[in-house]
């Protein structure tokens, strides 16, 4: 009789693959874009002041890396529970991959649980709805969106990830006209010679980098991704040089449009930007940051509960995870799992220390991802027909990775 554990039961029904490149590349770019840009930009600017642009541009190069390297990886082991696979074949510790699938769900599901708190607070400008009774809603209808099936959820996502996309484009149209009244001099760039302006930046960078995490959430749905050995890969390198255009565009016309200070002050500084450039309340901005918020947690949903199947198949999840629906062709009992955690944990737990733990988690799995891609390079001939990244790139990724963790641990204790 086969075990709990045992992945080798009568044939399931596998997952669809329904999502084609256009809606792979949307559904992470809208993982990528959340609702971190909408808050995060004034906390970059309290560190790197008008220099904030060149922060955005140092988080890319540090997402640049390890990008490059999961488009490899998605290539060579197109699977779900993807980071597990990628450390199991590179570094070959059962324990440690189990870890890290449990890390990336982890991660998953606490940031969804935060998004939903903070979806939670901007419904109460609008309605006095009680907090629980909006999280349990919103989570039962993500949920069985979820369930439902992956081209609905995702094509949902999709248009989602367009709304945000807009929002972001209207804050450089309403404020670029501010870019037009600069007329930089020599002595404007004097700072950068300065080694702690330059602190500030790398710090500013430092914040800058969770905007651009959610390019990893989008090798979990591999099994369901048309051609993904080519159209993974694709995915993930223009969803996040769309994303470095959208930030380094909106940092500029932001500094340019607004006094630094105040930027940083602002608790919603895009909201506060639209305001201030137009005099208009910034409804329209607000609205928007609220769908950014939902689609963020749907994203976090489906990827959670994609690796908990992928984890179930390999045996390192009860194979009740990778059983797949014969109608929805979904995980629909991981999907249903994943929702519950992320309804208690939204309603009861203190978010705030456990969402702040994910971000080391996060460049621990970076740190783990580049070192297997590494060692795999090194070790012998590489698969044809896959992309194929210089060896210096993951060794970068993974020195670059473990400062920042390094630097932000050490941030973090002085502070």
């Amino acid at each position: 009789m086969p075990g709990l554990f045992d992945s080798t039961a009568a044939p399931q029904p596998s997952l669809k693959r329904s999502l084609s490149l256009p809606l792979v590349t949307f559904y992470g770019l809208g993982n990528i874009l959340g609702a971190g840009i909408y808050v995060l930009i004034g906390k970059v600017v309290a560190y790197a002041g008008v220099f904030a642009p060149v922060s955005f541009l140092v988080a890319s190069l540090l997402a640049g890396l390890t990008a490059f390297t999961y488009a490899e990886l998605a290539a060579r082991y197109p699977l779900s529970a993807g980071e597990a696979v990628y450390v199991q074949e590179g570094i070959g510790l059962a324990p440690v991959s189990a870890l890290v699938g449990l890390l990336i769900i982890f991660a998953g599901i606490v940031s969804a649980a935060t998004i939903l708190r903070g979806f939670a607070g901007y419904l109460q400008v609008f309605a006095p709805v009680p907090e629980a009774a909006a999280i349990a809603v919103l989570v039962l209808l993500l949920g069985g969106l979820a369930a439902w099936g992956i081209s609905q959820s995702v094509a949902v996502a999709a248009l989602i990830t367009v709304i945000e996309i807009s929002g972001l484009l209207l804050i450089v149209w309403v404020a670029a006209p501010a870019l037009t009244l600069v007329q930089p001099v020599a002595a404007d760039f004097a700072p950068l010679l300065d080694p702690g302006m330059w602190q500030g930046i790398l710090v500013g960078g430092f914040l800058a980098f969770y905007a651009f995490i959610g390019f990893e959430d989008m090798v979990n749905v591999a099994e369901e991704v048309q051609h993904p050995r080519r159209n993974l890969p694709r995915a993930i390198l223009v969803a996040l040089a769309v994303a470095v255009l959208l930030y380094f565009m909106v940092s500029l016309v932001t500094v340019a449009s607004v006094p630094a200070d105040r930027l940083a002050a602002s608790e919603a500084p895009l909201a506060f930007v639209y305001q201030h450039v137009t005099g208009r309340e910034p409804v329209v901005i607000t609205i928007i940051s609220m769908f950014a918020v939902i689609n963020g947690a749907l994203i976090q949903i489906i990827m959670a509960s994609r690796v908990c199947y992928g984890m179930g198949r390999k045996g390192w999840l009860p194979v009740l995870f990778a059983r797949v629906h014969g109608v929805t062709r979904t995980p629909v009992v991981a999907t249903l799992t994943v929702a519950a955690v992320v309804l208690v944990m939204a309603l009861w737990l203190p978010l705030e220390t456990l969402a702040k733990a994910t971000s080391y988690l996060l460049l621990l799995v970076f740190t783990l991802i580049n070192l297997a891609l590494w060692r795999l390079k090194r070790a012998g001939p590489q698969p044809a027909g896959i992309i194929h990244v210089p060896r210096w790139v993951p060794a970068s990724g993974f020195v670059a990775s473990a400062c920042f963790l390094l630097m932000q641990s050490l941030f973090d204790l002085g502070g």
